[in-house]
């Protein structure tokens, strides 16, 4: 449980429920403001303005600089190349401690989102729309509500004037989606750190001190089409995509036997997921005309685990690869992510275990999350991370939406963690 003194903990337990309204309007602002990530640009200015504006409304003077210009960081090695930042800068702010006690906190989020996509909505993507509990639109959970549920956080601070002893740092960075994580980096390599940091992605009110890995491929296979030819009629790459689709559940019985289940997901049914996530012979409809397809491009996706080096990964890929009976061409479109965890035992999961369980009545569950994010690069720069973050739905699909009661649990616990960790002096 928490060491928090109980009226303290009681006035920010009241203060999160009643401006849920407050909260709610935080969220919507920042889903109004598109900032989709569109390899190698994205979109990011509007919102980072506003994220940065808000800051200075409660007396922080954020920086404001693109990764790219931090020295060092396009040279180090888990820079991935070829992203434009031309109009997306990350923002960071500090609130300063008054020393003698507490440990220092990184609050982060990745401010891009995904594209909204071609799939139908059937709410506005960027309206914020509130409706049954559910605020809606594309970033709502992924991860406009937990970087909102920050932004409340130094908000209540500030109006409930309570100070810390130790400093605490907010972030929001750009390019995590697909696979980037260079804004991440850039405030690492910045300095931008602290005795541990708090990832407020989407993760369902349980504390995720870990991430599983992810690689993408694209694959492409050729084969002569048309429809009337010279002889044969011709087979085009049905055959091809057949035998592929085929032997994919091979590869993922491999990873399976291969891959060695961290204990942070002995509960999974299906630890290491291999997926195949689009599929494309050409533009689809009645205005096209039909021909038997001679080129058909395929994105398979799968997860790894905590442990799992590259060199295992690849290996298992290229082994099972070469024994397609048709070989596609291969492409590697991003990076790929590390799983990455780290102790369950240490403070930082126990004391925000503690907090969750002090504010929601009952142990949250630690685990780890179901996909990659950018929990690894702050593992890599040894500093304790865990994940923290309200409930959803639709992720990276149309009609993303946030619950907002699991954000106002979200929002309160955290205030009780930051009280504990950082150590209330007011």
């Amino acid at each position: 449980m928490t060491n928090l003194p109980p009226a303290l903990a009681d006035r920010l337990s009241e203060y999160a429920h009643a401006n849920r309204d407050r909260l709610a309007s935080i969220i919507a602002d920042l889903v109004r403001i598109p900032s989709e990530n569109k390899p190698p640009r994205g979109s990011e200015d509007g919102c980072q303005q506003y994220v940065a504006g808000f800051l200075r409304r409660l007396g922080f003077d954020p920086v404001v600089f693109r990764p790219d210009e931090v020295p060092g960081a396009a040279d180090h090695p888990f820079f991935w190349p070829g992203r434009d930042y031309k109009g997306r800068p990350n923002v960071c702010a500090t609130r300063t401690g008054l020393g003698g006690g507490g440990r220092s906190l990184v609050l982060s989020g990745h401010i891009d989102t995904v594209p909204a996509g071609t799939q139908p909505w059937t709410k506005d993507p960027f309206g914020g729309q509130i409706e049954g509990g559910r605020l809606y639109g594309r970033g709502a959970v992924d991860m406009k509500g937990g970087i909102g549920i920050g932004l409340f956080a130094l908000e209540a601070m500030n109006e409930l004037k309570i100070s810390t002893r130790a400093s605490l740092l907010f972030e929001t960075v750009v390019d995590e989606e697909f696979g980037g994580c260079n804004g991440t980096l850039a405030a690492r390599l910045y300095g931008n750190n602290a005795d541990a940091a708090i990832i407020l992605e989407p993760s369902f009110l349980r504390v995720c001190p870990a991430q599983r890995g992810g690689r993408t491929v694209h694959l492409t296979m050729d084969s002569p089409g048309g429809v009337l030819t010279e002889g044969m009629f011709p087979k085009g790459v049905s055959g091809s995509l057949r035998d592929f689709l085929a032997s994919v559940e091979k590869f993922a019985e491999e990873r399976r036997a291969a891959a060695i289940v961290h204990p942070l997901y002995a509960s999974c049914p299906d630890p290491v997921p291999v997926s195949i996530t689009k599929i494309s012979t050409g533009p689809w409809g009645m205005g096209e005309p039909m021909t038997v397809p001679e080129q058909c491009q395929i994105e398979m996706y799968w997860q790894t685990m905590p442990g799992e080096t590259d060199a295992e990964i690849n290996e298992g890929f290229a082994s099972w690869l070469n024994r397609l009976p048709h070989k596609p061409r291969v492409e590697w479109p991003i990076r790929p992510l590390p799983g990455s965890a780290m102790d369950a035992s240490h403070p930082l999961v126990t004391v925000l275990a503690g907090a969750a369980e002090a504010q929601l009545g009952s142990r949250p569950r630690i685990a780890g999350i179901e996909g990659p994010c950018d929990l690894w690069v702050f593992h890599e720069f040894g500093i304790p991370a865990v994940l923290w973050g309200p409930k959803g739905g639709n992720i990276h699909a149309a009609d993303e939406y946030l619950d907002l009661d699991s954000a106002v649990d979200a929002s309160a616990t955290l205030l009780r963690f930051i009280c504990e960790w950082c150590e209330a002096a007011g």
